[in-house]
């Protein structure tokens, strides 16, 4: 089959770059009103794309769309079958669903402030600008036209905290280096770790890491508008609506700041080296970022060569008791950095010794899924004012301000990336062969089937018994959430004037 190149100027350039030098922004959640109105502005969204500009771009504008938005916005029943079911369902459209990603209690879609029974979101307009800059874009955005075809359901808003999470942990360290060139073979079994993952795992459209084609919308090139699409690559003769496209997922996520550093405190007897021990223990990090296990001496795929941080270098090889890096810390649990046949084994004999579970110290690992084929591409902002550790541990002042992360994420599989990583990785009280404990970041801390109990957090020590903190509260919960559709420049057009049906 043909490799053909990616057109960046198809491409909505928060794939490629997440704008992190526009450090301004702002969610824009909208329901259409005017399905006219809508489509005329879609057919002249500024949307930026992917393609490297110079000079570099002052402002940016993403679109993308839930499956309500474009059945909405005319696009018919038959092409929206297409989409994936979980995009067509919503993250909040089935209970089973939302027990799987930890959405209960508190994080229940019910407490949701948008994305739940009538606060659904059609779209979302995310705004990215240089400093002083966002005020002035959005005003120019919201034009008639846009005001005529849309009606804001929310602006979320965004805070710069200096490349920190509000817990106050440097964040997007750790990215997945997508094959831009499609150069990578994804076929066979990796014994080598690699931050390269195949594009089909972020863009529609192209082979991804099983060497497969994900489901998408794929049209008669005879029917109405099609010519606005490129071809399909694994179905001759069709169109491919998907291509370069890709599926956004989006949720707020509110902090309890002052909980997370009152209970470490409480934890540490108030003794401020311990406390901060601990926290990074659970994390998996120091707080500016650098790994709790040493870097790796050999350049990792996708890390050395690319412009990511230096502190990405690293494996869990030479951590296999979790004595550095405890083995339910948020790092580890979100990214296990492991292999189809971890331990590197270059004999065949070892190899299929591995394969068939003959090794015992291979055990923890071969609990957990290869995570090649579970990456998201992360492309949140956090929101709300800095806090201090000092202030943290101090009373909270009358009207203390929302923290937390305008969590984005973008896949081409949302069941097998995002929900599995959330479910399987992070929610679980079974990863890495744990038990009565969940993320100590992310979990919700509710019984899980047969375990009671998923408070605790245990860190393994030589030559001593495991320490074990128990009864963490929950510091997180979730405050909306949605599915959207990020489409490609071409998509968009297609869908501002072809395959509709009437109201």
């Amino acid at each position: 089959m043909p490799t053909t190149p990616i057109d960046p100027k198809d491409v909505q350039g928060l794939v490629r770059f997440g704008h992190g030098r526009l450090t301004e922004a702002c969610y824009l959640l909208l329901r259409i009103r005017d399905r006219a109105a809508a489509r005329a502005w879609c057919a002249v969204a500024p949307v930026t794309t992917a393609e490297v500009q110079k000079p570099l771009p002052e402002v940016a504008l993403q679109v993308a769309f839930t499956a309500a938005g474009l059945r909405e916005l005319g696009v018919s029943p038959t092409i929206l079958a297409g989409f994936s079911a979980e995009f067509q369902s919503g993250i909040a459209g089935d209970e089973n669903r939302s027990r799987r990603l930890g959405d209960i209690g508190k994080s229940a879609p019910a407490n949701w402030d948008w994305g739940w029974r009538g606060k659904e979101p059609h779209a979302v307009v995310m705004l990215f600008a240089l400093p002083g800059l966002l005020a002035g874009w959005r005003a120019k955005v919201e034009s008639p036209v846009f005001h005529a075809a849309f009606e804001t359901l929310a602006c979320l808003p965004t805070s710069d905290l200096k490349n920190h999470e509000p817990f106050g942990f440097r964040d997007g360290v750790s990215q997945p280096e997508i094959d831009w060139p499609r150069q990578r073979t994804a076929a066979g079994n990796e014994v080598t770790y690699t931050n390269i993952v195949s594009v089909g795992e972020f863009l529609l459209g192209y082979p991804n890491e099983y060497g497969k084609y994900t489901d998408r919308p794929l049209l008669n090139p005879a029917s109405e508008g099609a010519d606005e699409l490129l071809p399909a690559e694994d179905d001759a003769g069709k169109m491919d609506l998907g291509r370069n496209g890709t599926y956004l997922v989006m949720r707020q996520l509110e902090q309890d700041v002052r909980g997370f550093w009152k209970f470490l405190d409480g934890a540490a007897k108030s003794d401020a080296p311990e406390r901060l021990r601990l926290a990074q223990a659970m994390v998996g990090r120091t707080t500016e970022g650098q790994p709790l296990v040493p870097l790796s001496e050999t350049p990792i795929p996708g890390i050395d060569d690319s412009p990511q941080d230096p502190a990405n270098n690293f494996t869990y090889d030479g951590d296999p008791n979790g004595t550095s890096c405890p083995f339910g810390a948020h790092v580890r649990r979100a990214n296990p950095r492991n292999v189809d046949l971890p331990g590197q084994p270059r004999c065949w004999f070892t190899r299929l010794r591995r394969m068939l579970a003959f090794v015992p110290k291979a055990f923890r690992y071969d609990v957990t899924a290869s995570t090649r084929f579970h990456r998201i591409l992360r492309r949140g902002r956090e929101y709300g004012p800095l806090l201090t550790i000092a202030d943290a541990v101090s009373p909270a002042p009358a009207g203390d301000p929302k923290r937390g992360l305008q969590f984005l994420c973008l896949n081409a599989n949302i069941t097998r990336q995002f929900e599995f990583v959330q479910n399987a990785w992070l929610m679980s009280t079974k990863f890495n062969a744990l038990s009565e404990e969940s993320d100590p970041l992310l979990g919700n801390r509710a019984p899980v089937g047969d375990c009671p109990y998923t408070g605790n957090f245990s860190l393994p020590r030589e030559a001593a018994p495991r320490q074990v903190l128990t009864g963490l509260p929950q510091f997180i919960a979730v405050r909306g959430g949605a599915y959207f559709f990020l489409p490609s420049l071409r998509a968009l057009r297609y869908f501002s004037k072809a395959a509709t049906q009437s109201r």
